[in-house]
């Protein structure tokens, strides 16, 4: 071999050692790592110990390598392994669900790691796959035995200095419960339990005591993403937020097999709007925008304008995230308080509402409006039935900007191919934001004629804060 090569051939031949050195490194950490568990359908039916519950714990310290965690993790000897969970600061603990098939939730560890980034806590991961899969009425009749369980745990890490008030549970679907069971048997003295789209099949009219409700922690929040189908339908928290009225989500696709779907949940889109509330609870802790509730009556009173502030809350809207009892200061927090708020259909989910007013005169005949605002290469767009019996129009519009930074706002008359009616005289259209904090004065144009076929359109000259 030429003497040249010999270099070459060496520092090939070490960087491939230390490649699969260092690869091998990666796996033993990786195989050090806890995880959840998997099962298969064999499996399920040939445990004798159908719950076997283990608990993960992730910290600042340990963000990347799951630690096994148990009554014992406090008072290991020297030979163990020592515990990364501190005393002194507040735990957060996450619940699943349901598992239709037996497989571990992929997502579990990716919102621990969202919490970490948002808190310096305690994170500890419930599994109970074994417990939770393939028959639903069957994991319904284990919930309460985990939630009996998990109060074991926690009753050690009081003997360790713990404070009720410092365990934060976020329980998904099914896992809501859960947690507020546990909540009942600590007699409401947990600090705060989150619900994301809390179960509906065989929960909807349960009994206070079988379901999560707001006795069950000092504070008791919850999303709901698809209360017609897998979530439920009815307030169980202190705040409730229903997000675009709680059932359809934007940008998912509806299911042509919901019927069947009770105990035989099909994955992928089917449950779009059922893990919707995780996904925007998760983009929440990142903190990018605020995702703001307005409290109404009704998602259609909310759509038609009738809901404008949070004068219940003292002003404050409450958002959601991890501020203290969701940003709201009175006390006592009011109970079962629906809030209502539009998104968009991905990350970071923050839509602004806007309130459209639209009055015109008497019309001979029904029209169609086409309301736009534009907003750079954005744009949003609603369609107005107009009657012949209302000269009033109010509507709530999602829009992704700020009113402030609105470039124009286009009607258009398109019923011309439905309706006689011609010429459409507008008295006056105007925008306002929602919730109006600093009530601020509405953008109006007055006196508008909409011709048939020639659209109009009016540009805003504005900065935000400065009109």
């Amino acid at each position: 071999m030429p003497r040249e090569r010999k270099p070459i051939l060496l520092c090939v031949l070490t960087v491939c050692i230390t490649s699969l050195v260092v690869g091998v490194e990666e796996r033993q950490r990786d195989d050090d790592c806890a995880d959840l568990n998997n099962t298969t359908w064999l499996e399920y039916r040939q445990q004798r110990v159908k719950l076997q519950v283990q608990y993960l714990l992730l910290t600042r310290r340990n963000m990347r390598c799951a630690q096994m965690f148990n009554q014992e993790s406090l008072t290991e000897t020297q030979q163990q392994q020592p515990s990364y969970f501190n005393v002194s600061r507040p735990t957060k603990v996450i619940v699943h669900g349901y598992r239709a098939v037996g497989s571990k939730p992929s997502w579990v560890k990716e919102l621990a790691r969202a919490l970490l980034r948002a808190q310096d806590v305690n994170v500890l991961i419930v599994d109970w796959v074994y417990g939770a899969s393939f028959a639903y009425n069957l994991v319904v009749e284990n919930y309460k035995e985990v939630a009996v369980q998990i109060s074991v745990l926690i009753n050690q890490l009081q003997n360790h200095g713990c404070k009720l008030g410092s365990f934060h549970f976020i329980g998904i679907s099914l896992g809501a419960h859960v947690a507020g069971f546990v909540g009942t048997l600590f007699e409401g003295k947990i600090g705060r339990i989150t619900g994301l789209d809390p179960a509906g099949p065989m929960f909807k009219g349960a009994d206070t005591f079988d379901r999560l409700d707001p006795s069950d922690a000092q504070f008791v929040d919850a999303i709901h993403t698809d209360s017609d189908y897998f979530g439920i339908s009815i307030p169980v928290g202190h705040v409730d937020f229903f997000l675009n009225g709680g059932k359809d989500q934007i940008g998912c696709a509806r299911s042509r097999f919901a019927s069947i779907l009770v105990y035989f949940p099909v994955y992928g889109y089917v449950i779009c709007d059922h893990m919707r509330a995780l996904h925007v609870y998760m983009s929440a802790l990142n903190g990018s925008c605020p995702l703001t509730g307005i409290p109404c009556f009704s998602y259609e009173e909310f759509l038609k304008g009738h809901c404008l502030d949070c004068d219940v809350f003292k002003g404050t809207c409450p958002t959601i995230g991890l501020s203290e009892n969701s940003g709201i200061s009175i006390s006592p927090v009011p109970k079962e308080q629906k809030v209502f708020l539009l998104t968009t259909s991905s990350p970071p989910f923050c839509s602004h509402h806007i309130l459209l007013q639209l009055e015109v005169f008497p019309l001979d005949k029904s029209a169609e409006v086409q309301v736009t605002l534009t907003t750079y290469d954005q744009g949003t767009e609603r369609r107005l039935r107009l009657r012949t019996d209302t000269t009033v129009y109010r509507m709530v519009l999602s829009h992704p900007i700020a009113l402030c930074e609105v470039e124009s706002i286009e009607l258009k008359n398109t019923g011309f191919r439905f309706y006689r009616q011609g010429d459409i005289h507008v008295k006056s259209v105007c925008l306002s934001d929602i919730p109006s904090i600093r009530r601020e004065e509405p953008l109006c144009v007055n006196n508008i004629h909409v011709r048939r076929g020639a659209p109009w359109s009016h540009d805003f000259v504005q900065v935000c804060g400065i009109y």
